[in-house]
């Protein structure tokens, strides 16, 4: 037995060897992308080949929807009629742009754009005028958000480019939803939804079962997500716990329990410094990303989570200074884990 643990720790070693050696060609930089002729900008999006979405201040102080490439540099990519938009997602190659726009009668409507038409298409509404579009597919072809029905209800939708129109996902039992994250293929949806008790809920919607699922809470009844990884199997977001505190979340499809991560990883935090909101996981569910506070700077600050454990080239796993068995523990509690 011993044997074959140091024969999976030193194939562990040997796989964080050939990750540093692999690595150490990267070139690190910070790209400041500038306004469109206003005062400020945010980043919302960002695609698997550096195509950056969000939104800017123009010369009159409004807000605009831009694309961002090295090449072309920030790209205002107009309204619907109305004198603002903004930009929220991307596809993986960067050609497609959802967010949302004000149309000529003063409405808020979901868009999305696409680089071979170069401009905005209006997807639609529920009955209600109202729609927003919060994220898209790696292929652009299915967009997610919230509109507004004939009842006034926001719920979360789910459009599709092969039929153009938004299917309504329903509820949790009070009838208001919202969706904010999509998996690669467009079949997972991740959002939040108040239920019948009208406590607001993380929710999973998957095209298989036609149905969301209410993934729990931390304790408190109050749980919200926002983001899933490209398989929709890991969805992340923020929920209360027993005692009223934000924290962030993980909850993996195979598990049944929320997991809190300021819990999970709290060797890392030190001096009460805890994860609160999770806002977004990488498409390989290695990174989450959000913001809590720091206690080193007592503030709140943005965090990036890297899941996978660190790579230890003399083996000190643990970080104590000597390599041991206790290194070799750590090793086999966590082999087959998914990171």
């Amino acid at each position: 037995m011993m044997q074959m643990v140091h024969s999976r720790f030193n194939a562990l070693l040997s796989a964080c060897v050939l990750s540093l050696i692999a690595t150490a060609s990267w070139s690190q930089s910070i790209t400041w992308l500038g306004t469109l002729g206003g005062n400020e900008s945010r980043a919302y999006g960002v695609s698997d080949n550096g195509v950056v979405v969000g939104v800017a201040r123009d010369a009159a102080g409004q807000w605009r929807a831009f694309r961002w490439t090295a090449s072309e540099g920030m790209q205002d990519l107009g309204t619907l009629g109305g004198n603002e938009s903004w930009a929220y997602g991307v596809s993986a190659d960067g050609a497609v742009v959802v967010g949302t726009a004000y149309n000529a009668s003063g409405y808020t409507r979901a868009f999305r754009w696409t680089a071979s038409s170069g401009r905005m298409d209006d997807l639609g509404h529920l009955g209600g005028g109202y729609s927003e579009a919060y994220a898209v597919s790696a292929d652009g072809s299915v967009v997610v958000g919230t509109a507004y029905n004939a009842s006034g209800y926001p719920r979360a939708f789910r459009w599709r480019a092969s039929s153009g129109r938004m299917d309504d996902l329903g509820d949790l039992g009070s009838g208001y939803s919202y969706a904010y994250g999509v998996s690669a293929d467009g079949s997972v949806v991740v959002g939040w939804s108040y239920d019948r008790s009208g406590y607001p809920r993380a929710f999973r919607w998957t095209l298989s079962s036609g149905r969301m699922q209410d993934l729990g809470d931390l304790g408190s009844r109050y749980s919200y997500a926002y983001g899933v990884s490209a398989d929709g199997s890991v969805v992340v977001g923020w929920s209360y716990n027993a005692a009223g505190r934000v924290r962030a979340f993980r909850q993996i499809a195979s598990a049944e329990e929320m997991e809190n991560l300021s819990a999970t990883y709290a060797s890392l935090l030190t001096d009460g410094s805890r994860l609160e909101w999770a806002r977004a996981i990488s498409p390989n569910g290695r990174y989450i990303v959000g913001w809590g506070y720091n206690a080193a700077t007592e503030r709140t600050e943005a965090f990036l989570l890297d899941t996978r454990p660190r790579c230890i080239p003399n083996g000190d796993v643990n970080g104590d200074g000597i390599v041991d068995d206790a290194d070799l523990l750590i090793v086999l509690f966590n082999f087959g884990n998914r990171y």
